[in-house]
């Protein structure tokens, strides 16, 4: 019997929902196949950012890809609202990140001047802006202990639950076959452009696979001959009640929803698969926080959580496809509403094709870890 789709998509978080969606737009009928609410979930702590100036450091390969992304936001929005009517919440008037000392202020701008050396030909439009009037008017509130900021207009924020399921509605009224609670089981055939899983109590058949499991891409890859040396990383958030008082753009650490609620993050922590939280991690979160824009102390903490990002040894994605079995493509990534652009846009035309650009991708294969460290 022939396979009854044209591409296998196992995980249905941001990155899974946004390839998928991409291939419908092919022409393909792709199945996507998520696990559920019992997987370690990269999404549940998406941020919302849409961010380029901290992406690409000491690679611009990388820097030019979360680029690209930023740019095809518009048009993968658009599309979405149009099919879906849902509004993703896409705001784009740039981005700044704050610095609370002078040394902060040093370090940065640093920083964006080595980016801006890395990006040559490319460009890489960014400004130092010291604490004095200009700041003052482009974010009101600001605290006296801020600095200065760094600002590039590239940056920009979105809902990520609204995304994701803006992207899972548009992927099923394309034809586009959903099945949820579909762990992927051992039971799995992988040959050169022929591939079966048992996902869910059911067997699956396409010429494609796609691995967008997150951290559960580093057992599923070496089953298609890929290679996924992803770990996890904690990050922490906090949401608080709904505020008067309006951020005119998001902060590196510090958003505003179109509810109106304040989103603060961006905790670092290599402790495994533990998703508890810690109060002394939640209050560096808040503090900082406060430091920026002191009006945020008075408002109530309505929720705070945790998730873990899916990491590479060297914190860059990882794009890859199969030599043993071509046809299988994994993509991994801490960073999936940023680069859902490009996932959706991008990437997907390639797997559609049966190849990645080596040009855009080539850097950011697995083959860029020589011996195969996880860590």
């Amino acid at each position: 019997m022939p396979p009854s789709h044209d591409a296998i998509v196992i995980g249905g978080g941001l990155v899974g929902a946004a390839i998928a969606w991409g291939l419908t737009g092919q022409g393909l009928r792709p199945v996507l196949l998520d696990e559920g609410d019992v997987a370690y979930r990269a999404s549940r702590g998406n941020f919302g950012l849409v961010w380029v100036q901290s992406k690409g450091f000491g690679a611009p390969h990388y820097q030019r890809w979360t680029r690209a992304s930023a740019a095809e936001w518009p048009a993968l929005a658009a599309d979405l609202a149009a099919r879906t009517g849902r509004d993703v919440g896409l705001r784009q008037p740039g981005g700044v990140q704050l610095c609370l000392s002078e040394a902060e202020f040093e370090e940065r701008a640093a920083r964006m001047a080595q980016m801006r050396a890395e990006a040559g030909n490319f460009g890489f439009d960014h400004r130092m802006i010291p604490m004095g009037p200009e700041l003052r008017e482009m974010l009101p509130g600001l605290g006296p202990r801020v600095v200065g900021a760094s600002f590039t207009p590239y940056d920009g924020h979105a809902n990520p639950l609204v995304l994701l399921h803006a992207l899972h509605r548009a992927f099923t009224e394309a034809g586009g076959t959903y099945v949820p609670n579909a762990r992927v089981e051992d039971d799995i055939h992988a040959a050169p452009h022929d591939f079966a899983v048992t996902a869910g109590g059911q067997r699956f058949a396409a010429p494609r696979v796609v691995l967008a499991a997150g951290l559960g891409n580093a057992d599923l890859a070496p089953r298609f001959g890929l290679h996924a040396p992803v770990r996890p990383q904690r990050g922490q958030v906090i949401v608080t009640e709904r505020a008067a008082e309006v951020l005119p753009m998001p902060v590196t650490t510090i958003r505003q929803t179109t509810e109106g609620s304040i989103m603060l993050g961006d905790s670092v922590e290599e402790v495994g698969f533990d998703t508890r939280q810690r109060p002394e991690v939640i209050k560096v979160i808040a503090e900082r926080a406060v430091a920026c824009f002191p009006w945020i102390g008075r408002l109530n903490i309505v929720r705070a959580w945790s998730a873990l990002r899916v990491m590479a040894p060297d914190g860059l994605p990882i794009y890859d496809q199969s030599e043993s079995c071509p046809g299988a493509f994994t993509a991994n990534c801490h960073s999936g509403v940023t680069l859902a652009g490009a996932h959706a846009r991008l990437l997907a035309p390639m797997i559609a094709a049966g190849a990645l650009d080596a040009d855009r991708l080539g850097l950011l294969s697995a083959h860029r870890f020589a011996h195969g460290e996880a860590a």
